[in-house]
């Protein structure tokens, strides 16, 4: 820490390590085409029916166990090898909620390798990219969102302004156009100011699939106004109501857990803490 400096709130540290997390249980490598993309429970695909039938095989190296999915190494082939075993993964209840959703499965530089349903990205461990907005009025305040009470993950808790994940079909800013619009009826190209405000990286345990699912998330945030005038309106059904707060107020119902720890952390970067 420089001189001067000072040091983060304990509750700040709190949900900074709650970021980064080791987990509950072994997990061995999930290896596709060749490359290692994620990582599994042993149990989980070891008692899925018809393994073989998959292109799975539970292979030992000098590294030690891994999981390997045969595929050629195309994207067209990989999608091809990932979509059977997250059926089979729902089949086996083994699949977090199915989303009718395809995202991006990306190597170790960052390179489109295929893509897979949503709901099977956390048991197999597969890294993620999601986008948030923090949503400023005129007079400095923060909008922000409180979840719909029936959303499958955080149901209640408070958000920012937008946060959504990138779907396969996206860029992250047709990402941030298109959720930005679904979750507050505001058009990013009409809100003065909007700039790449950082990122947050998350690697935690989560309790999709039972508890096996792993997190592994890198989530962009930006910041904009939303127009004089304007007060956001949810088109899709998943807030339940937004609201206007002053920094104060902001950091002090973060501080007491109201609002999910995605957006924690990204209201406390924003916020300069």
């Amino acid at each position: 820490m420089s001189q001067g400096t000072s040091p983060s709130p304990a509750w700040l540290q709190a949900l900074r390590a709650q970021a980064r997390q080791v987990p509950r249980r072994p997990r061995l490598p999930l290896v596709v085409a060749g490359h290692t993309l994620g990582s599994v429970e042993d149990g989980v695909l070891a008692s899925l029916p018809g393994a073989t039938a998959l292109g799975l095989s539970r292979q030992l190296d000098e590294q030690g166990p891994s999981w390997h999915l045969q595929a050629d190494p195309t994207e067209a082939a990989v999608t091809a090898a990932l979509q059977p075993l997250a059926l089979a993964l729902q089949a086996a209840g083994r699949c977090g909620p199915w989303r009718n959703e395809q995202l991006a499965v990306v190597g170790a530089q960052g390179q489109r390798l295929g893509t897979i349903e949503r709901g099977a990205v956390r048991v197999l461990g597969l890294a993620t990219q999601a986008v948030h907005l923090v949503g400023l009025a005129p007079d400095g305040r923060h909008w922000v969102q409180q979840r719909a009470h029936d959303k499958p993950n955080d149901p209640g808790l408070w958000d920012t302004l937008m946060g959504g994940m990138v779907s396969a079909a996206d860029t992250l800013h047709e990402a941030l156009a298109r959720e930005t619009w679904e979750e507050a009826g505001l058009h990013v190209e009409q809100m003065p100011a909007v700039r790449h405000g950082g990122h947050v990286e998350f690697a935690r345990p989560s309790a999709e699939a039972g508890g096996c699912g792993y997190m592994v998330e890198r989530i962009d945030w930006f910041v904009a106004q939303v127009p004089e005038g304007r007060a956001p309106e949810n088109q899709d059904g998943e807030v339940a109501q937004f609201a206007l707060l002053t920094r104060e107020e902001l950091v002090q119902r973060v501080a007491a857990s109201e609002f999910t720890l995605e957006a924690s952390l990204i209201i406390a970067a924003s916020l300069g803490l």
